[in-house]
């Protein structure tokens, strides 16, 4: 099974992620993780650290000469700002972050024991584990592409079904985002924020294009990948939201008018749909459409006019504590999305089509095709 696991503090010695199940034979390209890394570290209203950080990783294990072996691939992320034993006691803790229910589930007095792991920082290596499950599925012409369609209200109108001029238009943005005339105004209201020592959240939107019918299960509730790619999102800091397809869009209208109905072609695709507003799953299997998903992120909980709070020793009110943040970090979390959601994919591939080497996977996923073809 494709798994990874994480470890490291905000202001660490550095970040680790872990990935298992990963197949022998394949080139594995630093410079495309890396890629990945800095698109995280950008876009407009990112806070000082990002100037400080400049992130690359490093491999440690499961290659030679470049190339998988089937073992473990161990990536590090060296934090430049390595300072976790001599920064302050945080005792103030911040309204809608983890700072006071992580203490009280540890016992700890020092919020700064929760903030370190708890921070954004550790979604760098979360987005290197998606970089790897990127390289995988591109083997098989599968496209895992986020960008972000709405910031503090102002939402894009523009639509893009092609991967090519989606990457394009993305790398042109300052937001990441397709509609150039609501980055426009996305990036004023960001400006207006930060003047006022507020914080913006926003929504991202995932799509993969080139996922097969199949991935995914009806037969446990477990299986159904529509719900493990909401939980993979949902896991992400500061995600409160998720919906596939149009979603919500579903309650508000008869189902003969959001239902895709189906058509079959023999001399191309065979079984399609007119329409995709499911999302490209249908009971909690992906049917050959495009996958959809879209994430809702809220505000960044550190404000530099900061709320309420009390402290956890004199139980006295007080303003929240003030951290180094961004005023909006919604492009950075289209970034992690689509790593989450190309990671959970690349899973549920490798679970249906998986084998030890690269060989054995693309064998069993060429058999697959062909049982399609034939039925």
């Amino acid at each position: 099974m494709l798994t990874f696991t994480t470890a490291g503090e905000s202001h660490g010695k550095c970040l680790i992620v872990i990935v298992s199940g990963f197949p022998a034979g394949i080139h594995l390209d630093e410079s495309g993780i890396n890629a990945d890394l800095k698109r995280r570290q950008g876009g407009y209203g990112r806070g000082g650290r990002m100037q400080i950080e400049s992130d690359r990783v490093c491999v440690l294990s499961g290659t030679r000469r470049n190339i998988t072996i089937g073992s473990p691939i161990c990536l590090k992320i060296e934090n430049k700002d390595y300072k976790i034993d001599i920064l302050p006691d945080v005792t103030r803790p911040r309204p809608g972050h983890a700072d006071l229910p992580g203490a009280i589930k540890f016992g700890h007095r020092d919020a700064r024991n929760i903030l370190e792991r708890a921070s954004a920082r550790e979604t760098a290596a979360r987005v290197a584990a998606g970089a790897l499950a990127k390289i995988l599925l591109s083997r098989f012409n599968i496209n895992v592409l986020g960008y972000v369609i709405g910031i503090g209200g102002v939402n894009a109108k523009r639509i893009i079904k092609n991967p090519d001029e989606i990457f394009r238009n993305r790398s042109k943005s300052k937001v990441y985002c397709l509609d150039k005339l609501a980055e426009s105004k996305m990036i004023e209201r960001i400006k207006k924020a930060k003047k006022e020592g507020n914080s913006l959240g926003g929504v991202i939107e995932i799509v993969a294009f080139g996922v097969p019918t199949g991935l995914g299960s009806h037969v446990q509730w477990n299986l159904r990948i529509d719900g493990i790619l909401a939980g993979a999102l949902m896991s992400i800091q500061g995600i409160k939201g998720v919906e596939i397809g149009i979603g919500f869009g579903f309650s508000k209208k008869f189902g003969s008018q959001v239902h895709d109905e189906i058509f079959y072609c023999e001399d191309k695709s065979g079984f399609g749909r007119a329409t995709n507003n499911a999302g490209g799953i249908e009971g909690g299997i992906t049917n050959g459409e495009v996958v959809i998903a879209r994430a809702a992120m809220k505000p960044i909980p550190t404000l530099m006019r900061p709320l309420g709070s009390v402290d956890i020793i004199t139980k006295e009110s007080e303003s929240a504590s003030t951290e180094r943040s961004d005023v909006c970090a919604v492009p950075a979390v289209s970034v992690v999305g689509e790593a989450a959601v190309a990671f959970e994919i690349a899973k549920c591939f490798m679970e249906k089509f998986g084998g030890d080497s690269i060989n054995e996977v693309t064998r069993n996923y060429e058999g697959y095709l062909e049982q399609i073809r034939a039925t």
